[in-house]
């Protein structure tokens, strides 16, 4: 166990993880606009979810107390953050388990490598975690000997197919179930040759290719929707059953949680069980509600680490207008309402946090500078906001980073762009009555 380090700001660190893009989001978007399959996919599974979600969010009377008491929930806990993270501390000990604090991906993903290598074993199974993918540990794992197996049905195709995920909660959502039979083809050992493309053939298929790794797994990886201060207990919540294999059968489990999941009481609980099954999936409970405190003596995986990240956290909670952004639950309802989302796709974000939550997320971890273009991925139509379970107000904080954007740039002596030029030159015409009237009557000539 190491010190503690929330207060001291800093961003995520360059060349390890998933938060940098290659390209600036308007030289990917082009791309991703020129390709009518992927637009198409895209369509069809953001508005089936979008109505799924509504239907069941419909059947709320009260939903807007209820988001009203999330975002409340998550205000007063980001408040005291600091002492929430020790309560969480003290009882993940107190139950048998080690907690590691990690200040930036490469801490993490050395924390990680180092506990599976002193198992001896050469394999994990992974459950879905956005936190892993953020900081790369897939790779990390790999450059150290070490297979991942990601066993959610998403996050598999992805694996196989050599893919990036492209949305939160369906990372797999830009292809179809055509490309999705070429992958398990392709890549995916004993699986019959007649396989066709009907969704319940391809779920068997993945049961049938999974259910060896879950059996023969001697360490697990997962993430973490929730974490209790007050019992030190950890929950992942999900849809296929795979979580559940992964959280009982190995010996040893790893999660890596970032520091934002955490709830004071499972009084707090119960409001994000309301709300996160309805904005995400469309369902009014989730299928699978995984909860476990440290260890059981005969039940359960014998060791029990949780390693708490940072990774650029600190820095978005040390800044009033975005902090906001770390109340997010994952749910990815953002994501399925945003129009420009629904036709670039994931991939043109560059960060394994894309949609709206991403444009806000992403730069505040990294620095705006290493992420100055998604900002701008917005139409500021508001949707987001309307969804979000937690009443996360992405428009304004879009608006506060295109600020810090252009102040940095102005700062940092960079040759201003041909739009600021001219949107400097409209603020100087529109600021003053008498330039604003000469322009009308010139404008007019």
């Amino acid at each position: 166990m190491t010190e503690t380090f929330l207060g001291l700001p800093t961003t995520a660190p360059r060349g390890v993880g998933h938060l940098r893009g290659d390209r600036s989001f308007p030289a990917a978007a082009r791309d991703a606009l020129s390709d009518s399959q992927l637009r198409h996919n895209l369509a069809h599974a953001t508005s089936t979810i979008r109505a799924k979600r509504a239907r069941v969010v419909g059947e709320v009377d009260d939903w807007e107390p209820l988001r009203l008491a999330g975002e409340a929930i998550k205000t007063a806990t980001m408040a005291r953050l600091d002492e929430h993270l020790l309560t969480l501390e003290a009882a993940v000990t107190a139950r048998g388990g080690v907690v590691h604090w990690a200040r930036d991906a490469n801490e993490a993903n050395g924390i990680v490598t180092e506990l599976v290598q002193a198992t001896g074993e050469t394999e994990v199974v992974k459950v879905k975690s956005m936190a892993t993918q953020e900081i790369g540990l897939n790779e990390a794992l790999a450059e150290a000997g070490i297979a991942a197996y990601e066993t959610d049905l998403a996050e598999l195709i992805v694996q196989l197919g050599d893919d990036q995920p492209s949305h939160i909660l369906v990372p797999a959502i830009h292809r179809n179930r055509a490309e999705i039979r070429e992958i398990f083809l392709r890549e995916m050992p004993g699986v019959p040759r007649d396989l066709t493309d009907d969704p319940p053939a391809l779920a068997e298929a993945a049961r049938r290719h999974l259910r060896a790794k879950f059996l023969s797994a001697k360490v697990a990886v997962s993430g973490a929707n929730f974490g209790i201060a007050e019992t030190g207990t950890l929950l992942v919540v999900e849809s296929e059953g795979n979580g559940r294999m992964c959280l009982t059968l190995p010996e040893t489990l790893i999660t890596v949680m970032g520091v934002e999941k955490l709830l004071p009481t499972w009084r707090d609980l119960e409001v994000f069980l309301q709300l996160l099954p309805r904005s995400s999936t469309g369902e009014r409970m989730n299928p699978y509600t995984s909860a476990w405190t440290g260890v059981t003596p005969g039940d359960g995986p014998q060791a029990f680490h949780l390693v708490l990240l940072d990774n650029g956290r600190s820095a978005a909670l040390a800044d009033e207008v975005g902090r906001s952004a770390l109340h997010c639950i994952r749910c990815s309802a953002c994501l399925n309402v945003c129009p420009v989302y629904e036709r670039t796709g994931g991939h043109a974000y560059g960060s394994v946090y894309p949609g709206p939550i991403g444009a806000v997320l992403s730069p505040q971890l990294t620095g705006v500078q290493d992420n100055a273009s998604l900002p701008y991925a917005s139409s500021l139509c508001g949707a987001c906001f309307d969804v979000c379970p937690v009443r996360i107000d992405i428009p304004s904080i879009l608006v506060d980073l295109r600020r810090r954007h252009v102040e940095e740039t102005a700062a940092g002596g960079r040759v201003p762009s041909g739009e600021q030029v001219v949107m400097a030159a409209a603020a100087w015409v529109m600021s003053d009555v008498g330039r604003w009237r000469r322009a009308g009557r010139a404008g007019r000539l």
